[in-house]
Parts: structure tokens; sequence; C-alpha cells
């Protein structure tokens, strides 16, 4: 406690001094009046700016609603002229279809009169002749691929009963080969023919590819080897 007082007396106590700057009371009110201006010009400039970014953001949002619109109208154009572009292909389409199978029945129908035609005047031949006897009535023969022909027959009995024939038909065929007169039989050689009153056959005959044919005949023989009755044809 002592030890206290005598410090208290050797130090050396000062009062507290503030330091403050003096500003004249009009100086301080002119400082205030630019700041409250300086404040308020910011204020009407961020105003301005503000309503010119509002505009511009409103004819943004005008125009892209416009753009919006143009396209939608594009896209309903677009689809309806594919909608178009379809049907019109889906319409030629089965036009061709129509067409195409149109064509197809005219073959076809063409093809049987053909077919009609060769029937009726190959059994036009069918009609009774006079006298009795067999006969070769009907022979038709056609190419149809080199070392092909296609024949078809027709053999007859005249009479009101006549006996059932046995037999064999043969075929020759006569034409050039290799630019020289030629003379062939095909294989087999005879063939079976068995009627009582007709008999109609067809079949294919084979000679060498490179053979001109230029007639057929065909030959009926009996069971003894004789000749009853043959046909030639030209081709």
């Amino acid at each position: 406690m002592r030890w206290k007082l005598f410090r208290r007396r050797l130090s050396i106590s000062a009062p507290r001094v503030a330091i403050r700057s003096h500003m004249p009371w009009p100086l301080r009110w002119v400082v205030l009046a630019l700041a409250f201006g300086f404040s308020a010009s910011l204020a009407l400039w961020a105003f301005e700016f503000g309503k010119e970014i509002a505009g511009l953001e409103r004819t943004s949002k005008e125009e892209v609603a416009q753009l919006r619109s143009e396209l939608e109208t594009l896209r309903s154009e677009r689809e309806r002229a594919q909608s178009i572009a379809n049907t019109a292909d889906s319409l030629l389409k089965t036009e061709r279809v129509t067409q195409d199978r149109l064509s197809q029945q005219l073959r076809q129908s063409e093809a049987e009169i053909l077919a009609l035609k060769a029937d009726l005047g190959f059994f036009e031949r069918l009609l009774p002749t006079a006298g009795d006897g067999l006969a070769v009535r009907a022979l038709q023969a056609e190419p149809i691929q080199p070392g092909q022909l296609r024949y078809q027959l027709l053999v007859m009995q005249s009479g009101r009963s006549p006996a059932e024939f046995k037999g064999r038909y043969e075929f020759q065929l006569a034409g050039t080969l290799d630019g020289k007169p030629w003379i062939f039989t095909p294989q087999p050689s005879q063939r079976a023919l068995a009627l009582k009153q007709y008999a109609r056959v067809e079949g294919m005959l084979e000679h060498p590819d490179t053979a001109v044919v230029k007639s057929v005949q065909v030959r009926v023989l009996d069971g003894s080897g004789g000749v009853r009755a043959s046909q030639t044809v030209k081709l």
C-alpha cells in the first residue's frame, strides 16, 4: 500500500486530451448538399437506365412472341404441305399398283386367248371326216429354246364303233446342220399310243442346239410296224 502511494507521488498525472477537427457549420451544409445532390443524380440515372432496360426487354419479348407466331405458321404450312405430298404419293403408288395389276391381267388374258385359239384350231379337226380309218388330224410344233421343240398331236379313228388301236408314233426332223442337209429322229425313237376314237398327246422333242429345224413329220405305226398315218408340218 505504501509502495503504491509512493509510486503515485513519483508519477506525473496529466488529464486526457481528445483532439477534434473543427469545421465551420456553413462548410458542413455545403458538403451535405453536394452529397445529397450526387445521390439524387445517381438515383435518377439508375431510374432512367432501368426504364430503358425495361423497354428493351418489353420490345424483345414482343419480337420473340412474333417470331414464335411466324414459326408456328411456317410449321403448320410445312405439315400441311407434307400431308398433301404424302397423300399424292399414296395415290400415285395405288395407281401404279392398279396399273401393274391390270397389265398383268391383260397379259394373262392375252395368253389365255392365244391358248384358246390354239385349242380351237386343234379341236376343229375333231369334226368327223368321210370314210373310216386312222388319221393324224392335227400336228403342231414350236421352238421353245435352242435344242427343244414342243409338240401337240391329235390322232383319230373314224367310224361308228372303231376297234381300239394300240401302236406307236415317231417323229422325224428335217433341216440343216452346219449349213448341210440334216435329218434327225429324236429319242425315244418310238412312243406308245392307244386310242379308240381319238387321242391327244403332247411333249418335248430334243435335237442339237445348232440345228435349224424346218419341218417335223410324225408317223403312226401299228403293232407290226406298218405306217397307218402320217403328217408333216413346216416351221
